[in-house]
This record gives structure tokens, C-alpha cells and sequence, in this order.
């Protein structure tokens, strides 16, 4: 992207609250279009415990060494929480390894950080690093109540929840540790076809909640089968041509998906590399 010596990486964190939204898959995706775009690429798994990333990864490097594919691979770091039994020492261990773990990997052009479902300090403090947040949400109202609290008619706006509170905090401890800001984007994703009233009401909600605690929304990933049968091998869609796998027509649009997000990460020279090469 630009020379190191007077440059520091974008960190782009995938986070949310919920499980079972698609994040590790879509955190695997945005590394390997980024690595296929050029950029060198640090990543971080802060779900150590659970470890889907991790082991996406570890998937991938022994696909490559079993068939001797050129594929590309980032720069991984496992980040385990503490196990000190103090909450106060833990978190200065927490801390301090995060922060030497980002600086560790700052010699390149991004630092793509996964985190898990859970509110733990760690990933409180991975939040707060972010230049870009991405946040998978299931097109469900069900998965809308991690972002706001409706009433009972499910289209008036209670009171935001407190994950979205938990992210306007990072917001502003970012600010006040660099000045920097942080960029969200609440990505809807394994969405249907069939247009149905919970997805016209997941519009209308999520358009009036974005104005009002600021986030950007973009329709991300359809539900597809693919992405779990691609989860064994460690290939994302874009390897799939480079190792003999024909692409579907279902295939090119989630390509097509995967390029409309990378282009909305707000770095100029980014979205023409996209834009051309995706």
C-alpha cells in the first residue's frame, strides 16, 4: 500500500456479539482479497479458545504443502486471553500482548483482527483499534436485537443495545488514545432471495439505527453451502479457479459480494485495486 517507515497498517476488526453470523468466514475472505490484491497481510485471532480462524488458517498452509499450490497465506497470530486469576493483572497482560502482537505485525499493510461472540476485555480493547469495523449480522430480527432493542410491534426503536453502546465507547477511547476514528459497517448477511417482510423491516430499522449511532450497512454474503465445504480445505472463492474448481453462477455472485465489500473499506487506492482485480 504505502512505505512502512512513515505508515501504519489499517487494522480492520470483525466483531459482533452472536455466533453462528458468518464472521470467521467473511474475516477469511477480506484476508485472502486483500492477500490476492497484493497487500502484505497480518492476522489476529483474539477467539483463540474457539479458534475458527486459526484453524481456517492451519487448513489453508496444510493445503498448500500437501498440493504444492502457490496460495497465498498472512501473517497469523493466535492471541489467547489470560489466565492470570487477577482481573487487574490479567488485563494489563491482555494489554500488553495485544499491543506488542499489533506492533509485531505492523510491517504490514493491513492487521485483519477476528474476535469472538463474547464481551471479554480482550476484545473490548481489540475494538478500540479498529480503522474499520465490520460487523455480520444474520438478516434475521432476531440476530437485529445484538444492534438495538425495538418494541413490540418490531419496527420502533427502544434504545440501542449494548453492543452498539459497547462500540460507540470504543469509538471514543480510540479517539482519545490517537485521534483516529473508527469506521463501521454492520454487513447483512446470509441473505435470501425472497423477499419477505422481516427483510423489508430489517431495512427500514437498520436505515433509521445507522443515522442514528453511526454505521454504514451493506448486504454481504447469500447463504451458501460453499463456504462450509471451503472452511476443510482453508480456500476461500477466490482460490477456487487457481485449483481447478469449476465456479458456479451462485459462486461469481458471492465473488461479486466479497468485491462490493473490500471496495467499501474507504482507502482510495484500495477500491481501484478492487475494482480492477476481484
Amino acid at each position: 500500500m504505502t512505505n512502512k517507515s512513515t505508515s501504519q497498517p489499517h487494522v480492520i476488526v470483525l466483531g459482533n456479539e452472536k455466533g453462528g453470523t458468518g464472521k470467521s468466514t467473511t474475516c477469511m475472505h477480506v484476508i485472502v482479497a486483500l492477500l490476492r490484491l497484493g497487500y502484505s497481510v497480518g492476522s489476529v485471532d483474539i477467539d483463540a479458545r474457539q479458534g475458527t480462524l486459526t484453524r481456517y488458517i492451519e487448513n489453508r498452509q496444510r493445503y498448500q504443502k500437501s498440493s504444492d499450490k502457490d496460495i497465498p497465506l498472512s501473517d497469523h497470530k493466535p492471541m489467547p486471553s489470560s489466565t492470570l486469576d487477577s482481573v487487574k493483572e490479567a488485563q494489563e497482560e491482555d494489554s500488553a500482548s495485544l499491543t506488542a502482537c499489533i506492533a509485531g505485525l505492523s510491517s504490514n499493510d493491513f492487521i485483519v483482527i477476528d474476535t469472538p461472540g463474547s464481551n471479554t476485555y480482550l476484545s473490548r480493547l481489540a475494538h478500540s483499534f479498529a480503522d474499520t469495523l465490520i460487523t455480520p449480522l444474520n438478516d434475521s430480527l432476531i440476530d437485529l436485537d445484538m444492534l438495538v432493542r425495538l418494541k413490540d410491534d418490531g419496527m420502533d426503536i427502544v434504545r440501542p443495545s449494548l453492543y452498539a453502546e459497547f462500540v460507540w465507547e470504543q469509538k471514543k477511547n480510540r479517539a482519545i488514545r490517537d485521534g483516529g476514528n473508527i469506521d463501521w459497517i454492520v454487513l447483512r448477511n446470509r441473505l435470501s432471495n425472497i423477499h419477505a417482510k422481516n427483510k423489508e423491516k430489517m431495512e427500514q430499522v437498520l436505515s433509521a439505527l445507522s443515522k442514528r449511532i453511526g454505521f454504514r450497512t451493506l448486504a454481504g454474503f447469500g447463504e451458501r453451502v460453499i463456504f462450509r465445504e471451503l472452511f476443510l480445505s482453508g480456500l476461500t472463492l477466490l482460490d477456487m479457479r487457481e485449483t481447478g474448481q469449476v465456479l458456479q453462477l451462485s459462486h461469481i455472485t458471492a465473488k461479486q459480494e466479497l468485491r462490493r465489500l473490500i471496495e467499501s473499506i474507504q482507502l482510495p487506492q484500495l477500491q481501484e485495486r478492487a475494482a480492477a482485480s476481484l
